[in-house]
């Protein structure tokens, strides 16, 4: 979405109160649009901010122009302050992963049936086909004198 673009594409973070919130403007119209927005975000302190150009075995070129780096003094009840001192590791709050809403239902029985004797059936043909080929290489390989 951002290649190729004859303006400049900006990006704004925001950390503030628990929730993790990225805005952009790719369309050069000074105009900003939700990109995410994530409520539960719980980061511990300490850390830094930075940035990288390593892209792996892709090659792309993003030139980053400027950051502007703010702290924003927010008030906090004891409980809150208390609880930020407590995350050791960056955690989001009831987060639901893509492909983890649901268990599996387990097979049924007859799928069971189904996928055993076909898998058998598989097996036994392919021991015949074996026990044909090695006989038909036994016979091509013996010396035969007349």
């Amino acid at each position: 979405m951002v290649r190729n673009l004859n303006h400049d594409t900006f990006l704004v973070i925001r950390y503030v109160k628990r929730r993790l919130t990225v805005l952009i403007d790719i369309d050069g119209k000074h105009e900003w649009r939700d990109c995410i927005d994530v409520p539960g975000v719980r980061l511990p302190r300490g850390y830094y901010f930075g940035t990288s150009s390593v892209t792996g075995d892709l090659s792309d070129n993003h030139d980053i122009i400027s950051l502007k780096l703010y702290q924003l003094t927010v008030e906090r009840t004891p409980e809150e302050e208390k609880q930020d001192r407590e995350v050791f590791l960056p955690v989001v709050d009831n987060l639901k992963l893509p492909g983890m809403e649901a268990p599996l239902e387990p097979m049924s029985g007859l799928a069971l049936f189904l996928i055993v004797f076909f898998s058998l059936v598989a097996i036994v043909f392919a021991i015949v086909i074996g026990i044909i080929v090695y006989n038909k290489w036994q016979e091509q390989s013996r010396k035969h004198f007349y």
